[in-house]
């Protein structure tokens, strides 16, 4: 994935890294000194890397966001 994202990094104006893996640590750092991090979302505060909670300003949690993102069932006829 970063290879991909730093190769097409003319393609997009900002990039959304869905993974709580510490990993991604130096992909985050290179986006925001770039100024092309938007948003990281981790699924939840457990399961993130103290590596990516280092960027306060850009994480948010899955399962904090979930009734945000969730659709409303439908009631069935």
């Amino acid at each position: 994935m970063t290879t991909h994202v730093v190769m097409r990094m003319n393609d997009y104006d900002k990039a959304v890294i869905v993974s709580g893996d510490g990993d991604f640590h130096g992909l985050v750092e290179y986006l925001i000194f770039k100024d092309k991090l938007e948003r990281i979302l981790a699924p939840n505060i457990d399961s993130c890397s103290s590596l990516l909670k280092l960027f306060p300003n850009f994480l948010y949690y899955v399962n904090e966001l979930r009734k945000q993102l969730s659709i409303p069932k439908t009631k069935q006829p």
